[in-house]
C-alpha cells in the first residue's frame, strides 16, 4: 500500500521526523513539501534496539513518530537513495561518526545512544555530489584487495543523468582494468555520461589495452579523477590524452582518500623500494608481547586482513608463520630471521601455501623441519642481515608492501628493528594494546626505547575485540 508520509515537527524548527507505519513507504518517493525547510531527519535504530522493539519506540518516545528499523546502515542507504531523489545521507552511530558510512558530515546528528541519519532534500552540489561517487569508487576498489599487487586497486563508477548506470574494479594483475568493466557494465548508457575513477586511467598499451581509448570509444563526457598515477609510464598522460579527445577533466576529487587506498603503490613507485609497516602488540603496562588478541586472527580479525592486504611478512623463525583466513585470500611471502641459537624453525604444514611462500635469512647454519626441509624451502646465509637486505630481496619478488611483525623471539629481530628506526627505513606503524598487566612476566621492554625526536603523523585508534589499535605514519 503507498502511503504520503506526514511530516512531523520537531522541536528545532528546522528538522523533520518521518513517521513510518509501512515498508511501502520506502519503495516511495517523498513528495518535496515544505520547501522553506528542506531539511529532513529520519531516526534508524541498528538491531542492538530490535529486542525487545519497545526500546526503540521508549527512547524516542519524546519525538512523538514511529521508527523503522534496519539491520545495517548500508541497508537503508543503498535502498533509499535508489528511491529518492534525496541529496545526501549522514550517519552517526552511538556517538561516533564513521567516516566510511558518512555522504556528508555536515548533516549528522546523534541523540539518545542510538542511530541517527538525516536526509537533505534538494539539488548536491557538484563537489558534495563527485565525492560522493569517487567514495563508492574507493568501496569498489577495496573488493580486490591483496589480489592486484604489484597493480594498484582502482574503482570506477559511471554516472548519468543523475544514476549510476555502470560500475567496475580492478580485480587482478593482468585483467581488465576498472574503467573496462565500469564500461561494460554501463552499456550503451555510458555516452555522455561522466565517469568518476579512483585513478588516472592508463595510456599505454601493457597486458591490457589502455583505458583512455575505452572512455573515447565509449564516448564519455566527462571524467573525474581521485589522484594522478605516480608511475612515470603513466603520470598525467592519460588525462592529456582523454583532454585532447574533448573530454571535460576533473582531478583532485577525494584525493587522501585514493592515495591512502594505494599508499603501498604509491610508495614503491616514488622511491622503488616496498612500503614498510611494523607490527606489535604491548599490554598496558608497556611491555612488548608474543600474543595478540582474541580473534586477531580470525576471518575478520585485523592480522588476518593484515596478512591478506600485504605481499611478504617478516618475522622471528620462532614464530608460526599464520594464514590470512579471508575468503579467497592470497597468502603473503613468509620471510623468517634466524639469528638466536640453533632451533628448529617454525613453519606451517608444508602442504599449506605459506611454506610454498617461505624464506629464511640467517647468519648461521640452521636446523630446519625435515618435511619443511622436502619443500625446498631457500635459505640465505648472510654474515650481517639487515633490512635493507631483506627488502632488496622483496623488491626482486616483486613485492611491493611488507610487514615487519615483531613477534617470536624479540632478539632475532632487535638489530634489525634499531637499524630500521635509525636509518629511517619503515613507514607506518600499527601497534595493538592488549587489556592485560604483564607485570614483567612474558614481556619485554621496547628496544627502541632510547630513540629520541620521533614523532608519529595522523595518529588513528579504533577497537579490535577487547583490544586498542593505534596506527600512525613516521
Amino acid at each position: 500500500m503507498e502511503m504520503n508520509p506526514q511530516i512531523v515537527p520537531h522541536r528545532n524548527p528546522t528538522r523533520y521526523f518521518i513517521p513510518s507505519t509501512s515498508s511501502s513507504f520506502f519503495n516511495s518517493r517523498i513528495p518535496r513539501t515544505h520547501n522553506t525547510k528542506p531539511l529532513l531527519s529520519f531516526p534508524i535504530f541498528t538491531s542492538v534496539f530490535h529486542s525487545p522493539a519497545q526500546r526503540a519506540s521508549d527512547s524516542l518516545k519524546t519525538l512523538g513518530n514511529t521508527t523503522y528499523g534496519f539491520s545495517s546502515f548500508d541497508d537503508f542507504s543503498h535502498l533509499y537513495l535508489r528511491r529518492t531523489k534525496l541529496a545526501s545521507i549522514s550517519v552517526v552511530n552511538f556517538g561516533f561518526c564513521n567516516p566510511g558510512k558518512t555522504l556528508s558530515e555536515r548533516c549528522a546528528r546523534f541523540r539518545n545512544g542510538g542511530v541517527f541519519v538525516r536526509l537533505r532534500y534538494g539539488e548536491l552540489d557538484e563537489g558534495e555530489d563527485d565525492g560522493r561517487y569517487m567514495r563508492r569508487a574507493v568501496e569498489l576498489a577495496r573488493k580486490a584487495i591483496g589480489c592486484t599487487s604489484p597493480n594498484p586497486m582502482v574503482g570506477c563508477v559511471i554516472v548519468k543523468d543523475g544514476k549510476v548506470v555502470g560500475e567496475g574494479f580492478h580485480p587482478k594483475a593482468g585483467q581488465p582494468h576498472a574503467e573496462v568493466f565500469a564500461l561494460r557494465n554501463a552499456r550503451e548508457f555510458a555516452e555522455n555520461a561522466t565517469a568518476y575513477v579512483s585513478l588516472e586511467p592508463c595510456n599505454h598499451y601493457g597486458r591490457t589495452p589502455p583505458c583512455t581509448e575505452a572512455m573515447i570509444k565509449g564516448k564519455v563526457k566527462k571524467v573525474v579523477i581521485g589522484m594522478v598515477d605516480p608511475n612515470p609510464i603513466v603520470a598525467s598522460k592519460g588525462i592529456n590524452r582523454l583532454r585532447e579527445a574533448g573530454i571535460e577533466v576533473i582531478v583532485g576529487v577525494e584525493e587522501d582518500l585514493c592515495k591512502k587506498l594505494n599508499e603501498a603503490y604509491i610508495h614503491k613507485m616514488l622511491t622503488g623500494k616496498p612500503f614498510v609497516t611494523l607490527r606489535y602488540s604491548i599490554s598496558m603496562d608497556g611491555l612488548v608481547l608474543d600474543q595478540m588478541g582474541d580473534a586477531a586472527t580470525e576471518p575478520g580479525g585485523y592480522y588476518s586482513q593484515l596478512l591478506q592486504e600485504y605481499d611478504a611478512v617478516l618475522h622471528s623463525s620462532a614464530a608460526l608463520a599464520k594464514e590470512s583466513r579471508e575468503p579467497n585470500a592470497r597468502q603473503p611471502l613468509h620471510v623468517l630471521v634466524a639469528k638466536s641459537p640453533a632451533c628448529p624453525i617454525s613453519i606451517l604444514d608444508p602442504a599449506t601455501e605459506s611454506a610454498r611462500q617461505a624464506i629464511i635469512f640467517t647468519n648461521k647454519e640452521v636446523s630446519v623441519e625435515s618435511e619443511a626441509a622436502e619443500k625446498s624451502i631457500e635459505t640465505v646465509v648472510m654474515d650481517t642481515i639487515s633490512l635493507n637486505s631483506i627488502l632488496e630481496y622483496c623488491t626482486a619478488q616483486g613485492s611491493c608492501s611488507v610487514l615487519l611483525d615483531f613477534r617470536g623471539k624479540f632478539n632475532d629481530l632487535e638489530e634489525i628493528l634499531k637499524d630500521a628506526f635509525e636509518k629511517n627505513i619503515m613507514q607506518k606503524i600499527m601497534v595493538e594494546v592488549l587489556p592485560l598487566m604483564a607485570g614483567g612476566k612474558g614481556g619485554v621492554p621496547l628496544p627502541f626505547m632510547s630513540l629520541k625526536g620521533l614523532v608519529l603523523k595522523t595518529l588513528s585508534s579504533r577497537m579490535s575485540g577487547k583490544s586498542v589499535l593505534l596506527e600512525g605514519y613516521f
